[in-house]
Parts: structure tokens; sequence; C-alpha cells
């Protein structure tokens, strides 16, 4: 079975670029308590917190229509960082891009190229040197079950962590991008993913990246407004990997 969905454009600060929506009425719920501590051990939830969150970055968009935030993977210790296309689409003139990195500092950032068709961008961060990278995995290994681990700027909150597991393999997903429709064999997961995820990592029990968060189902509430109800998607590290290598040798706008 298929799912339809419709990729979050910009919005305004305290809002985010990120996952995708289609409605019907819901509410939000209260904060939850903090969960007990797990401990830091080989697979656990902290253990690959701890290696990934230095290679997650925020994204935050500048533009006329106002600022929107995304989240990324870095690829390269000087810079080169991953996300997905909506989550940068919306660039015009005066425009601009800055990274936050998880230490608290910024870079700006430059597009090197998109494919629309995917989901996919690639993006530059300036003057920077020594960064903690990210590893691609063969996403063809990923089997229903296994747990996983997401990242990301959900609603702009930087460095936030869930977890959960993968629900489906091979699910497809259709939105509307800005230059067309977008449809790709997706990574179901329940790991709570919301607007501001998008670009962001879902990571296996080893710490390497299986996908990028790209799309939720969300019922909207009255106000237009979604959350996560437990069907997140992200696009396939395998995928990622395949379109990288096609903007890094110009074959894609």
């Amino acid at each position: 079975a298929g799912i339809a969905a419709t990729a979050l454009g910009a919005a305004s600060v305290g809002g985010v670029a990120g996952a995708a929506v289609v409605g019907h009425d819901g509410t939000a719920a209260p904060a939850a308590a903090p969960a007990a501590s797990v401990s830091n051990v080989a697979g656990s939830v902290q253990a690959v917190a701890d290696q990934a969150l230095p290679t997650v970055v925020e994204i935050k968009v500048s533009s006329p229509r106002g600022t929107a935030i995304g989240s990324g993977v870095i690829l390269t210790a000087d810079g080169q960082i991953v996300t997905n296309d909506h989550v940068v689409a919306s660039l015009g003139p005066g425009s601009k891009i800055t990274v936050r990195f998880h230490d608290g500092s910024t870079a700006g950032a430059t597009v090197v190229g998109e494919q629309p068709s995917a989901d996919i961008a690639l993006i530059d961060a300036q003057g920077v040197s020594g960064l903690h990278t990210a590893t691609l995995a063969q996403s063809s290994t990923v089997r229903v079950g296994d747990a996983v681990v997401a990242i990301g700027a959900p609603e702009g909150l930087n460095d936030t962590v869930t977890s959960g597991i993968v629900s489906y393999v091979g699910r497809k997903v259709t939105t509307e991008g800005e230059s067309g429709q977008v449809s790709y064999d997706a990574i179901q997961t329940d790991a709570a993913i919301n607007p501001g995820n998008s670009g962001g990592p879902l990571l296996d029990s080893s710490g390497q990246v299986i996908g990028i968060n790209s799309a939720i189902y969300s019922p909207a509430n009255a106000s237009g407004e979604s959350g996560n109800v437990g069907l997140g998607f992200a696009i396939p590290s395998s995928t990622v990997s395949q379109i990288v290598a096609q903007i890094r040798s110009g074959q894609t706008s």
C-alpha cells in the first residue's frame, strides 16, 4: 500500500520546513515526563545519540518570505551536508542559508545541487573544517522491527533525539514538492519525527544513517497545524548515496 502526503513549505520563525503532512482533525498532546536514563552501552539510544549528534545540523533558510528550519547530515569534514530539497527549495533573491552545528557554532552555506524529484539536496557550509561526519549505510539490509533513532530540529528544537523501530520497508510515498511530484520507496518508522526533522538522519543501532527523514502522515487540527502520529518516512540511504554522487558529478540540476 502507498500513502500520499504533501511536503511542508517554509514557515515563520518558530515553525519549520520539514516532513510532510495530510490531515483530518487532531490536537496536540501535553509534553511527557522525561524518560529514565538509558545505559550508554553499544546499541543503546544514548550511545547512538552520543555518536551521531555531532554529525547533525540545524539548517535555517531566511528569505523574503520568512524563515524556515530543517535538519541536515554532515558528509564531509569540510562541510558538505545532505538534506531534503524541500528544506532549501524556497530560496530566491535575498535568501541565505545558515547552518548551526552541535557545538553551537554557525556558518553560512550555499547549495551545491538539488534533485527535486528525489527530494534530496547537497549544501556546502563555508569556512569550516574538521567536522564530524556520518556514515551512510546500505539500506538494503534494513528489516522490519530493527531499532532506529531519529535526530533533528522538530519545531526548531535542535538536537532532539527520538527512537522507535522500522515499521515497514519499501512503503511507496508520494508528495508534492516545489517542482512537482516526488515519489520514493520509503523506510517507514514509528520514531517521532515532526516538521523540522526533514533532512535529518534515521539511524540504526550502530549509529549509521539508514535514511533521511522526509515525510510524515499526520492529521491536522482546525488551525492546520500537525504533528507526529507514529507514521514517519525516510528516503533510504542507498538512494541518498546515489543522488549525492549524481549531484557531485553534475548530473542533476
